[in-house]
């Protein structure tokens, strides 16, 4: 028993104490023993729960208590015992059926550390158990420090994102991954509370496991887990790193086997009290708990759970003078970041040991001056694979320089702002004093007063709706009851200036007498015909009817035509209000909708502003490039205004802002775009939609001479004595310098003319000047074409079509040659066609089918000719830099194949268009008015169109379509015989 007692007097021996009359064992610490007392139980947070009388009758209980440990009831494995014994050697001695003594040393590494404020040489454990507590609060299970194995290759693999865990740092961790969660369970009630932790290299993802082990970083660390708190849904845990590991391979994962006994699993103890079956459950209740939590499924091969690690050892150093160097600026960096912001000091705090000097450590102060930055997750992960210790300090000291100048960084703001602070505080307590000084005067009334009756005057003249007065009214209540500095008066007045500034029920008074508009309307604009009736029908409707109602209409054509001035034109001639905004490139609905009011800085959306703005009810709003709109993560701006420009919803739009119903059915809306292709379906189908097309050269002239001329020579401030700009010139300026389908170019040439004439005028070289074609050139430079087409005469090969572009239309060639004939004519291989001209797919497409449909078409008309199917042949589109496509160069395309095949030109003057079935069907296209301006414009006397266009050709003016020979096919066979010029030149090269 004298073994017994010096044993006992040693630190760290594990006692086993025996239950009376039971062969298992109960475990107690006798770190530092200087007597026995029989222990109390002790919950994880040192509240006493139980005394030991139920096992050691009348002997008296005094103990102390480590905090964070605890008695266990479970005797199979050693556990750690918060109670120290105290003056019972004798007891123990004499009384050798209550113990037994292992002689086995427990804690960690002599490098090994616990949680702050613990000793580092703390007494092991495995397990862990449910705190005690009130029931229903989450189960902690608080695992103690115990000796981590130097060796350890199997472990379970927990990624992290952003910080990587540095070893003999502690950091807490949260496990959401239901199959992780298990096996973490699992690992901890077989007493193996170890896992590896490694860096995931997407920041962005948020999973705990991955699926791949090139989604993470190969070199991590083994931690142990002192403390697991199990939320149900998540795991939270309190880690501790211990050294680097990096991953060998990839290990499986067996789920547990049903019906095993678990681990854990122990018989009821039949003395436990009512207060201790609380924290402890009985064997009934843990065989239960099984079924509680679901066994671990087989893992899905898409998941890695389970890694081989091998350790990572650091290369052997010595303490040179770089390395002293390297420490001492790493120290001295530290203090200096302290100084300049103390929320690193708790930091630093916590990073170090009580009684450790991190100075003579250069390993541990590597890890410490990285694991204090909040430096990006690639360059804390390239300090842990560091394996080299000066590299690594210098690596830790980079970051810590970066920290630093951030620090210094913060400094200075914070004096700014705390200067700035101080100046608006006291500019504050300045107009305070004011304030009362002119109440006390009587010189100013009370705010809220002024407030009120500011609002209320605003509604005098207005029919505000009985809804909206309601708001209004209580809106007003509760501005009465707010201080006037608080944050809730600012937004409730501003929401009551909005709804106090809207024009209910004002309307201005309408023109419904068509001759006024009429008059308006050719005032302002040459030709647009369309439009004009369209808007003299709204007038004779609103006239018979006696009242205006909103409409919803959509001008779309090329740029420059006037679909924007007519609109202001519109609403001149209508005697409304006319307001603007354009939404191109606009991709949030709260633009539209307004913001909502608890946002800071909300306001209404556009629609509301222009009735503010204009102060009636039936204005004329213009939302232009409706074609243009864009789409981001605010919302789809196009889809918002399916509520607004709805004639069925409108009456009732509901402003984010305002929150109150606001009628727009008297607005008239009018939409601009370009083209209509790019605009919603269910946006185009609430539209009334009206082409404005390009104008031709006729049409050019007379704006120019009507409007643009008088206009821009009153702006350059010259009249009509000393400027003046003849009829050919405008003509040859037309023609030469403004091909596009608007007139804005046109405008900018005119204007550049003027330009010039008052500079020569001021300069004194001349009194008056008359603009000829002689003397065009030199006002505006040289001609930007000079030629209207690109081929006078087109050789064999060669073919003339018509294209539609945003700008309005133009004559395209199609070019084809033989690029290599095949073997021999004893050999007949097959042929290729290479495209090229920057040709989309849809065109590409096309000249495929046209070059399959060429090679059965000439079978029929020449049997012996194979040219098309033995040779190589390119086809190019001419302008290689503009991109092309469209199906309605086929027609064109089979022409020139034709042509090249039989060496024989197309016919001169000739432009054709029209999409190409397989079968040589010819479909209609699009943009008929514009090809064939453009065809007038490159003299072209021949048209050939689809058949089905014959409905879009009659409607065009007698000045576009007089002198043209039009032919409209349907097969193309009726286009060989008009494309044919004559004779072949010489005979086919015949491959």
């Amino acid at each position: 028993m004298l073994g017994v007692a010096r044993q006992l007097q040693r630190s760290l021996v594990l006692v086993k104490l025996k239950r009376p009359g039971s062969s298992r064992f109960r475990l107690i610490d006798t770190s530092g023993l200087s007597g026995f007392q029989p222990p109390r139980f002790y919950t994880s947070a040192g509240s006493l729960q139980k005394t030991c009388s139920t096992w050691f009758s009348n002997i008296p209980v005094n103990t102390a208590m480590t905090a964070g440990c605890r008695l266990t009831a479970r005797p199979h494995r050693w556990m750690r015992v918060g109670a120290v014994l105290r003056g019972q050697t004798e007891f123990i001695t004499t009384n050798s059926r209550l113990y037994v003594i292992q002689n086995r040393t427990f804690g960690n590494r002599a490098s090994s550390a616990g949680f702050p404020g613990e000793d580092g040489g703390d007494s092991a454990g495995s397990g862990g158990e449910e705190s005690g507590g009130d029931e229903g609060a989450p189960q902690m299970t608080a695992l103690t420090p115990m000796m981590v194995p130097e060796v350890f290759p199997n472990v379970p693999l927990i990624a992290v994102s952003r910080n990587p865990v540095f070893p003999r740092f502690i950091k807490i961790i949260e496990v959401k991954n239901k199959v992780l969660m298990e096996l973490l369970r699992r690992k901890v009630r077989l007493a193996q509370p170890y896992a590896g932790v490694f860096l995931k290299k997407d920041d962005n993802n948020e999973s705990d496991v991955v699926e791949s082990l090139d989604a993470i970083y190969s070199t991590g660390t083994f931690v142990q887990i002192h403390e697991m708190q199990d939320l149900g849904d998540k795991l939270r845990m309190i880690v501790m790193g211990h050294r680097r590991i990096q991953i060998t391979r990839q290990l499986d994962v067996e789920p547990e086997e049903e019906g095993t006994s678990p681990v854990w699993s122990e018989p009821e103890l039949e003395s436990q009290s009512k207060v201790r079956r609380k924290g402890k459950r009985s064997r009934k209740d843990q065989t239960g708990s099984l079924t509680e939590h679901p066994e671990l499924q087989p893992l899905p091969f898409s998941n890695i759970l389970m890694v081989e690690v091998d350790n990572v050892q650091h290369e052997q150093f010595t303490v040179t003078e770089e390395v002293k160097a390297l420490t001492a600026e790493i120290v001295k960096t530290i203090r200096d970041i302290i100084a300049l912001n103390p929320l690193y000091r708790e930091s630093v705090l916590q990073m170090m040991q009580a009684g450790q000097r991190v100075v003579d450590n250069p390993i541990y102060l590597s890890d410490m001056g990285a694991a204090l930055t909040g430096a990006e997750s690639h360059e804390l992960q390239d300090v842990l694979e560091e394996t080299n210790i000066p590299k690594r300090l210098y690596k830790a000291l980079s970051l810590l320089k970066k920290e630093y100048e951030l620090s210094k960084l913060q400094q200075r703001l914070g004096r700014e702002v705390e200067e700035k602070i101080k100046q608006t505080h006291r500019k504050y307590l300045l107009q305070e004093q004011l304030k009362i000084i002119k109440k006390e005067l009587g010189l100013e009334k009370e705010d809220k007063e002024a407030i009120e009756e500011k609002f209320r005057e605003r509604l005098k003249d207005l029919t505000v709706p009985q809804h909206i007065m309601d708001v209004i009214n209580e809106e007003l209540n509760k501005l009465g009851l707010l201080d006037n500095h608080s944050s809730e008066f600012n937004v409730t007045r501003n929401y009551l200036d909005w709804l106090t500034s809207m024009p209910w029920g004002t309307n201005s008074e309408e023109n419904l007498s068509l001759e006024r508009a009429k008059e308006v309307l050719e005032e302002d604009h040459y030709g647009m015909d369309d439009v004009k009736k369209r808007i003299l029908e709204f007038i004779a409707v609103s006239q018979l009817r006696g009242s205006t109602q909103g409409k919803i209409l959509c001008f779309y054509g090329p740029p420059g035509v006037g679909k924007t001035s007519i609109a202001r034109s519109i609403a001149r001639a209508l005697n409304r209000q006319y307001f603007r905004f354009s939404v191109g490139g606009m991709t949030d609905v709260a633009e539209i909708k307004g913001h909502r009011r608890t946002y800071v800085g909300a306001m209404p959306g556009k629609i509301i502003q222009c009735l503010k703005k204009t102060k009636t009810e039936n204005p004329l709003v213009l939302i232009d490039e409706v074609d243009k709109m864009g789409r981001g993560y605010q919302g789809d701006p196009s889809s918002a205004l399916l509520e607004l420009l709805d004639p069925e919803q409108n009456a009732n739009f509901l402003d984010h802002y305002l929150d109150v119903p606001v009628d727009l059915s008297k607005v008239l809306f009018i939409c601009t775009a370009n083209v209509i292709d790019t605009i919603p379906e269910p946006l185009r189908d609430r539209m009334e939609m009206i082409n404005v097309s390009g104008y031709v050269a006729q049409e050019k002239l007379a704006i120019a001479e009507r409007y643009l001329v008088p206009q821009l020579r009153f702006l350059c401030g010259l009249t009509e004595e000393k400027a003046a700009i003849s009829s050919d010139a405008l003509s040859l300026l037309i023609r030469q310098y403004c091909r596009e389908s608007g007139v804005r170019n046109l405008q900018k040439q005119v204007e550049k003319v003027f330009r010039k004439v008052a500079f020569c005028i001021v300069s004194g070289e001349q009194t008056t000047v008359t603009v000829t074609p002689e003397n065009l050139q030199k006002y505006v430079g040289k001609p930007l074409f000079t030629v209207d087409r690109m081929y006078n005469v087109t050789p064999p090969g060669v073919a003339m079509g018509l294209a539609w572009t945003a700008l309005g239309g133009s004559t395209i060639f199609i070019e084809t040659s033989l690029r290599r004939p095949s073997g021999g004519a004893d050999i007949k291989g097959e042929g290729s066609l290479e495209i090229t001209g920057q040709l989309g797919d849809v065109m590409k497409e096309s000249a495929k089918i046209a070059s399959t449909f060429a090679r059965s078409f000439l079978m029929t008309k020449e049997s012996e000719n194979h040219f098309l199917i033995n040779s190589h042949l390119h086809l190019h589109v001419p302008e290689g830099a503009t991109p092309k496509d469209g199906p309605s160069a086929g027609c064109t395309i089979v022409t020139a194949l034709l042509s090249l095949a039989t060496n024989q030109p197309v016919r001169q003057n000739v432009a054709m268009t029209g999409e190409v079935s397989l079968t040589g069907k010819i479909l209609p296209v699009g943009g008929i008015k514009e090809k064939t301006i453009a065809a007038r414009r490159a003299g072209v006397t021949c048209i050939i169109l689809p058949a089905e266009n014959k409905k879009d050709f009659s409607d065009l003016p007698d000045y576009i379509t007089e002198g043209l020979e039009i032919h409209f096919v349907d097969h193309y066979s009726q286009i060989y015989p008009i494309g044919a010029a004559g004779e072949v030149l010489h005979p086919p090269q015949d491959p």
